[in-house]
């Protein structure tokens, strides 16, 4: 089943958030796809998150994980092998290739490899300069030593 979503009415109204429409749209079409390897993804705090995503069948050599600016990209790809015959291979060892969007300030902690799970911690850093603060108002008719405006002699 396919569900499609007119934003129009977004564009009309909002500057500079079509690419949430662009976001929501290709997370639609990626549902749809493969979802080979599995995942999950987790809050474990206020600014923090963790990605865990089962692999069994792969190494910690096996798997490249690439942190961009706005996105984590997770490949993975097993080496040929000349391998016995399989009368049944259940384990799924095929390449993949994982994209998640990250949000700004979020960044790459760390990866560990554990029990077949790959798990990655995110967490959002806020530069001090972009957190909102608090502006004091001056109470009064005299205006405040820094806006006041010097008089030519």
């Amino acid at each position: 089943m396919r569900t499609t979503f007119d934003f129009a009415p977004l564009w009309r109204s909002s500057i500079g958030f079509d690419h949430l429409a662009n976001l929501v749209d290709s997370s639609l079409r990626q549902a749809s796809d493969d979802n080979y390897p599995p995942y999950n993804i987790e809050r474990s705090g206020e600014d923090h998150y963790r990605i865990s995503l089962a692999v069994a069948g792969f190494g910690a050599d096996d798997i490249t994980v690439t942190a961009e600016q706005n996105a984590l990209t997770i490949e993975g790809r097993k080496p040929e092998k000349a391998a016995g015959e399989f009368l049944y291979q259940g384990i799924a060892a095929r390449p993949f290739r994982r994209v998640f969007n990250l949000a700004d300030y979020v960044q790459v902690k760390q990866a560990s490899f554990r029990d077949g799970l790959l798990i990655i911690d995110l967490v959002r850093e806020v530069p001090e300069a972009m957190k909102p603060r608090r502006i004091n108002i001056a109470a009064g008719g005299s205006s405040s030593p820094q806006i006041e405006q010097k008089q030519a002699a």
